[in-house]
């Protein structure tokens, strides 16, 4: 199995377009889009991607949508094509904090999540989801209480991708939310 890493930009637009190419050229069976979600002390496998930008703060390049279709007349969200419960519960058995999201917000993340579902629609075959990381302990301030993990455990990633080309269809675990 031929692993490709592509770093995407954290800007509005851009990353949908530098993660268009890649699935041009790359053509993929699987994709695991990863972002970080400082303030989260868990790897959260996002369930759903909704077809809204809703800045809370400038991206990387001052961008700061608002109520804005991430695809103009797209359906309003897309589920994960990954057995993210399966994922939880091979995560957490492999020993790291793990956690089902609900949605990925409405920041750059979900602005990517939506873009790759979508894409997704028009390659048979072709699954995708995406994955919320901790901060890394030295990206917390002096003094902050801000949850992190050490890169060490963002070997959850690879279980994530490695149950996710095993298992089909998913489980049925309860892991949903109350808020």
């Amino acid at each position: 199995m031929a692993v490709e890493a592509v770093e995407l930009p954290c800007v509005f637009g851009e990353a949908v377009t530098a993660l268009g190419e890649a699935l041009d050229v790359l053509g993929p069976d699987l994709v695991v889009c990863i972002g970080q979600a400082g303030g989260r002390g868990r790897v959260s496998l996002e369930r759903i991607a909704i077809n809204c930008d809703d800045a809370p703060i400038p991206d990387n390049a001052g961008n700061q949508p608002v109520d804005c279709q991430v695809v103009t007349d797209g359906p309003a969200a897309y589920c994960s094509s990954l057995p993210v419960k399966a994922a939880l519960q091979a995560v957490t058995m492999a020993g790291f904090p793990a956690e089902v999201s609900q949605t990925a917000g409405a920041y750059v993340c979900n602005h990517t999540f939506y873009a790759l579902m979508h894409a997704l629609t028009s390659r048979p075959g072709a699954r995708g989801g995406f994955v919320h990381v901790p901060f890394e302990p030295g990206q917390v301030p002096a003094g902050s209480a801000a949850p992190s993990m050490p890169v060490e455990s963002m070997e959850a990633i690879a279980v994530v991708a490695r149950t996710s080309l095993a298992q089909r269809p998913d489980r049925r675990l309860a892991a949903g939310s109350t808020h």
